[in-house]
């Protein structure tokens, strides 16, 4: 099984799975506001999307399913994330929770596809930024939404030959 879990609060994050969704073939769709993580189990590849919130925090219904998502096991799972933040107004903390996904799975020794390029982006400090690169997709809809579709289209071409 392959699937796209996400959560939403303005809808943002959810336009950009389903995005995504429309580029990669047989991908499931989820909500885990609505349906949690505990398919992840099932899943030979992954793909993750946050958004940052707060000070940069994990968007709510991921906090919330924080937990069960440190029960899965990824072992021998394929996984990409994408995140979605604000680089001017919060260019201090810019798609943080990006970071924190990727911290959280990096630890569990998980395949962690999808590294973006920082160039075009115009921030202080994000939590996302390992070895000069993005640890995966970065949206920001605040600033750049005209950039949006060509970021998804380019990734996704990038992505599917390894999921």
């Amino acid at each position: 099984m392959k699937a796209i879990f996400y959560a939403t609060s303005t809808g943002n994050t959810e336009e950009v799975a389903n995005k995504i969704h429309e580029k990669l073939e047989g991908f499931e769709l989820i909500d885990i506001s609505s349906d949690g993580v505990s398919k992840m189990s099932e899943c030979d590849s992954i793909i993750i999307g946050v958004s940052t919130w707060g000070e940069g925090e994990l968007q709510d219904d991921w906090e919330d399913c924080f937990d069960d998502l440190q029960e899965i096991d990824f072992s021998g799972k394929k996984v990409a994330l994408f995140g979605l933040g604000d680089q001017e107004s919060y260019g201090h903390e810019f798609v943080d929770a990006l970071g924190i996904m990727y911290e959280t799975l990096n630890e569990k020794d998980v395949s962690i596809y999808g590294k973006t390029s920082t160039t075009g982006y115009e921030y202080e400090y994000s939590k996302a930024e390992v070895d000069g690169e993005f640890v995966g997709l970065v949206i920001d809809e605040d600033n750049q939404a005209e950039l949006t579709d060509e970021r998804v289209t380019n990734w996704c071409n990038e992505i599917k030959v390894i999921l």
